[in-house]
């Protein structure tokens, strides 16, 4: 920005104070028809910049939807193991050996032995 001095004194003996003084608005030399073009091309540009913000944001949204689903089914079948372990834990406390249990400890064993 530029800045203009000038010294203002109201007479011979007080102190002369300094004013700034800052121009704005707009530069000389632009035209009018120039302006309309570039608003117009800005407007464009905004419009294919927000379809594409659209774009991913659908995108975005279609890998988190994912991602939850994945997420659900694998709490599901989590929980589905939960319950099979519990049973289990309430077929030993009864005194009997639960289906699977036999398979289940082989296996562990086979995998000790390896």
């Amino acid at each position: 920005m530029e800045y203009e001095q000038m010294l203002v004194g109201d007479d011979d003996n007080s102190p002369p104070t300094v004013e700034r003084k800052e121009k704005r608005g707009r530069k000389p030399g632009r035209k009018a028809s120039a302006e309309k073009v570039d608003v117009k091309a800005k407007l464009e540009r905004s419009r294919q910049s927000a379809r594409e913000c659209r774009a991913r944001k659908k995108l975005r949204y279609q890998y988190l939807e994912e991602l939850v689903a994945d997420r659900e089914k694998a709490v599901i079948e989590l929980r589905r193991e939960l319950e099979k372990y519990t049973s289990w834990i309430a077929d030993l406390d009864a005194g009997r050996v639960p289906d699977g249990l036999q398979d289940v400890l082989q296996e562990v064993g086979a995998l000790k032995h390896e």
